[in-house]
């Protein structure tokens, strides 16, 4: 959705009576009434267990094909388009839409005209706000948080953190904020409101009404990472410049440590911090382009050096070889996300350290001794040999053409649309380096 203008949002109604069951099925839902009668279903009714897995799945796989410039989840489709190939945003959105009620026509899914938006520079998005200029928390409900009365007891404070929680990727270090509340919640912990937590209980207030506008991701630019560490909570964020080169806030993320954490030595809790990172934000980071991580810890520059690593370290270092990123040092005076929104983020490098995975290396050489490896490298690297493909199984000779070669790497993919995944080799040797 990065980078569009127009904004379109459906509503399917009664998204689970759109569709029939199976005609075998229909006797399984009888229902016997006072009168002695059998009621049966012939739509699929409330409470079924597969329920939200079959219409989701049913819906996504329909508009699978307009999945450029349509998302779904369950009954909400969300159309999106912006200004390209010569056309204005208003004429792309107009085709777009146009092809998704063909869609809806075609396989009898009906809107809720009540329900839906057309044309709009910011639509809502399952709790939150989406528009051009990026990602923002529903007004309504920061309000809610924002006159929520100072909590009387434990059960008015575990409402309100948990409206708070729900809004928690739009402010920066909101679990060490939100410390004093979550001690007050713990188990045979007393009830006493001080001024401690009638602060923090207005600073996460004050947090999420300042919450900035996150941006959306964009796959055509790097991401970078901040990321720090305290004696009580880490926190890390995700960034990533925008078309005028300006740093932008994409998500915050941030933890209480657990009891057992903070005994850490500060060299392992910053440390944590970068695993964290990479945990939360795994879905932007892994397989892309190479980023950068932010610490003020100079010791993480030589981790992977150490000559004595403890089973802690040697299992988050594994966990770090599947990323291609570079870690930076930045003084603690300048480890500050500062306003994304409105200047670009200035770093002081003091030291540069490259991390770099030898993941992919090992793959490569463990070719050499998985015989399925062996005859699909002969095969796709010999068009002669693609066409008779002897050595190939029965199985592998099926599916060749979901193979490809590329770099001295396998390649496989089930979907043409989808991105391929490198095919790992049997080996024991690539067994540790699994996270």
């Amino acid at each position: 959705m990065v980078g569009c203008t127009l904004y379109s949002a459906l509503d399917l109604v009664d998204g689970y009576y759109q569709l029939l069951m199976r005609a075998c099925d229909v006797p399984l839902t009888a229902v016997s009434t006072p009168s002695g009668m059998l009621w049966e279903w012939l739509v699929m009714p409330q409470g079924l267990s597969n329920e939200p897995t079959m219409f989701n799945r049913l819906v996504t796989q329909l508009f699978r094909p307009h999945r450029a410039y349509a998302q779904t989840y369950f009954d909400n489709i969300f159309v999106h388009s912006r200004a390209e190939h010569g056309k204005s945003d208003v004429e792309n959105h107009v085709e777009h839409l146009r092809a998704v009620l063909e869609c809806m026509r075609t396989n009898k899914l009906y809107g809720n005209l009540d329900k839906c938006i057309f044309g709009a520079e910011e639509i809502p998005f399952l709790g939150c706000f989406i528009g051009k200029r990026g990602l923002r928390a529903d007004p309504a409900k920061v309000k809610v948080i924002v006159e929520w009365p100072v909590p009387k007891n434990q059960k008015d404070l575990r409402k309100w953190l948990g409206l708070a929680n729900y809004l928690h990727k739009y402010s920066a270090n909101y679990a060490e904020m939100a410390r004093p509340l979550s001690n007050l919640l713990k188990k045979d912990a007393p009830w006493c409101w001080e001024v401690e937590h009638d602060e923090a209980f207005q600073a996460v207030k004050e947090s999420l009404l300042r919450a900035p506008i996150l941006a959306l991701p964009g796959p055509d630019r790097p991401f970078s990472v901040v990321c720090d560490a305290s004696d009580f909570a880490i926190g890390c964020a995700l960034l990533q410049a925008d078309a005028e080169g300006r740093e932008r806030v994409i998500a915050f993320e941030s933890r209480q440590l657990k009891a057992a954490e903070k005994n850490y030595p500060v060299h392992d809790k910053e440390l944590l911090a970068m695993k964290y990172a990479l945990v939360k934000f795994r879905v932007y980071l892994l397989g892309s382009k190479p980023f950068v991580i932010y610490t003020d810890h100079a010791s993480l520059r030589t981790a992977a050096q150490s000559p004595r690593l403890s089973q802690r370290m040697a299992r988050w270092l594994s966990f770090f070889a599947e990323y291609n990123f570079e870690v930076k040092y930045k003084p603690g005076r300048l480890n500050v996300v500062v306003d994304a929104l409105s200047r670009r983020l200035n770093y002081e490098l003091a030291h540069v350290k490259t991390v770099t995975s030898s993941v992919l290396d090992l793959i490569r050489i463990a070719y050499a001794h998985d015989d399925m490896c062996v005859a699909l490298l002969r095969a796709l690297g010999s068009e002669e040999f693609k066409n008779s493909a002897k050595e190939l199984s029965r199985r592998l000779r099926a599916s060749l053409n979901r193979y490809t070669l590329d770099g001295g790497l396998l390649y496989y993919s089930t979907d043409p649309e989808d991105a391929p995944r490198v095919v790992v080799p049997h080996d024991e040797d690539l067994k540790p380096m699994a996270p």
